[in-house]
C-alpha cells in the first residue's frame, strides 16, 4: 500500500498513508491487549468472519491494483490511500489482528504493571518503529515512479503488485 501510494503520488503524497498505517496499527496495539482482541480471538465465528472479510477486501484490493491504469499519469488523477483509509484498513486486515495479538501475548507481562500502561507503551513503540520502516516502503515507491511512466512497465508493476497481494491472501487462507 505504501509503495503504491508513493509510486502514484510521490513521498509527500504518500505520507498520509504512512501516518494512517502507523496510527491505525498503533491504536490496535493498544486496544487488542485491553480485551477486544480476546473477544475476537476467543469467539471462532467472529475470528472466522474477520478472516474472510479481510481476505475478500484484500482480494478486491489486489484486483484494483492489478487492473489499474498503466502509466502513473494515465487516466484520471487519483489520490493515494489517505490517512483514514490506511488507518481503517489495519482494522479489517487479519494479519494486523494476528500481529497485535502475538505482540500482546509476547510482550505484556503480568508483573510489568497495569495493562493499560503496557498497552499504551506497546502501541507507542509500534508507531515509533513503523514510521521509519514504512518510510522505506514510500522511498521504494518513489524510486520506481519515473520508471512507471512507461506504459508497459507500469502495467507489469501493477500486475506484479496485485498478484503479490493476492498470493499473500492465498497463503493466509491455507
Amino acid at each position: 500500500m505504501l509503495t503504491a501510494a508513493a509510486a502514484r503520488g510521490g513521498i509527500l503524497r504518500g505520507l498520509p498513508c504512512l501516518l494512517g498505517v502507523a496510527t491505525g496499527m498503533g491504536a490496535m496495539m493498544v486496544v487488542v491487549p485491553l480485551g477486544l482482541g480476546g473477544l475476537v480471538l476467543d469467539h471462532p465465528p467472529a475470528l472466522r468472519a474477520l478472516h474472510w472479510a479481510g481476505a475478500a477486501f484484500l482480494l478486491w484490493l489486489s484486483w484494483k491494483i492489478g487492473t489499474s491504469p498503466g502509466p502513473v499519469d494515465a487516466g484520471p488523477r487519483r489520490d493515494p490511500v489517505g490517512f483514514v483509509g490506511a488507518a481503517v484498513f489495519q482494522w479489517v486486515n487479519p494479519k494486523s489482528w494476528l500481529v497485535a495479538a502475538s505482540a500482546a501475548g509476547t510482550f505484556l507481562d503480568a508483573a510489568g504493571g497495569g495493562a493499560a500502561a503496557q498497552a499504551a507503551w506497546l502501541g507507542g513503540l509500534f508507531v515509533v518503529a513503523a514510521l521509519p520502516a514504512g518510510f522505506l516502503w514510500l522511498a521504494s515507491g518513489a524510486a520506481v515512479q519515473r520508471m512507471l511512466r512507461a506504459p508497459r512497465r507500469a502495467r507489469a508493476f501493477n500486475l506484479a503488485m496485485g498478484a503479490a497481494l493476492a498470493l499473500s491472501v492465498a497463503l493466509m487462507l491455507r
